[in-house]
């Protein structure tokens, strides 16, 4: 079976101290093509993933020493790779805990391997920049985005974003001066809105904000439309 609709193959490291857990997964993910390395604890991870450069990166929440969220923070503040948390509950708290931490993605326990599998595909492709033909460069006002390069900047300046809020930036800047619901953000972005009713849009929302040195209480760019959803502003931007 391949990898992927690319037929290239993807590259996970696996942070999770269980080691039956990590076993079975990763024995399901390599079933279908993927290369998973596993890790018991952070700083192994951490090595692990500087060394090997995966496509993406799955990490448990809960981990002896430096958690999960610390261990995600470390992560994002040194590369961009796509990476899924791994929640010990499926409560919106912890999702919540885990997206605020820099995770592009969650999944909760027990999951079915099946869905994560697609999870890490479609992770790997919004990465890879393949999640659908689309023009090679979108200007909104001062915003810039290279869609092939999966890079934008504002004003010249580059903007450090995850590859979630670079995908969020991009359907809103595709659609500038147009209101999306959650519901429309979370199909365009992830491809489904199981989850839209969570607050996990609401941050990847405030992380984008600020990165685009917007004000929350009076955002310029990024808008929230009360009782609706958000907009790309169309003018000002």
């Amino acid at each position: 079976m391949s990898a992927s609709p690319d037929n290239e193959p993807i590259s996970v490291v696996y942070i999770e101290d269980d080691d039956r857990l990590a076993s079975l997964t990763a024995r399901y993910l390599e079933s279908h093509g993927v290369r998973v390395t596993v890790a018991a604890d952070p700083r192994d991870g951490i090595a692990k993933i500087t060394r090997e450069r995966p496509d993406v990166i799955l990490l448990d929440l809960m981990l002896p020493g430096i958690d999960g969220i610390e261990t995600c923070r470390t992560l994002r503040a040194r590369i961009d790779t796509p990476i899924i948390m791994v929640t010990a509950r499926g409560e919106e708290a912890d999702r919540v805990l885990g997206l605020e931490g820099g995770a592009d993605d969650y999944i909760a326990k027990p999951f079915s391997s099946r869905e994560l599998l697609a999870r890490v595909r479609a992770q790997a492709r919004r990465a890879r920049g393949r999640s659908g033909p689309a023009p090679i460069q979108l200007r909104v006002g001062r915003l810039l985005i290279d869609v092939a390069a999966r890079h934008a900047t504002l004003d010249g300046k580059n903007l450090n974003l995850t590859t979630y809020e670079f995908s969020l930036l991009h359907v809103l800047a595709e659609r500038p001066g147009r209101v999306l619901t959650r519901e429309q953000i979370m199909e365009l972005v992830r491809g489904n809105a199981e989850d839209a009713f969570d607050r996990s849009i609401d941050v990847h929302i405030s992380h984008l904000r600020q990165k685009l040195g917007d004000d929350s209480r009076n955002p310029r760019l990024l808008k929230t439309v009360r009782g609706i959803g958000y907009m790309l502003a169309e003018e000002r931007v």
